[in-house]
């Protein structure tokens, strides 16, 4: 999992930013490694931050709500390792 501090402070993230594509040129790493069912099951549960849609066909996360999943989940792991 990528680490919250080498994230931009705003912006969004499409849905392949945050999962990864190994099949793109150049590939792109996964922020948080799930699949794609695994994702949207998160967002429908509320485990995942909920979506903002900018268009018909064009659906975003916040950075800063990934930025804060990414931190939330490395202090529940640093807290387990303790």
């Amino acid at each position: 999992m990528a680490n919250a501090a080498s994230l931009p402070e705003t912006g969004f993230f499409r849905l392949r930013q945050i999962i990864g594509n190994p099949k793109a040129d150049p590939p792109i790493p996964p922020l948080i490694p799930v699949s794609r069912s695994t994702w949207w099951a998160g967002v429908k549960n509320g485990r995942f931050p909920k979506a903002v849609k900018l268009g018909p066909n064009t659906t975003v996360w916040r950075v800063e709500d990934i930025r804060s999943l990414i931190s939330n989940v490395e202090a529940q792991k640093e807290s387990a390792d303790a």
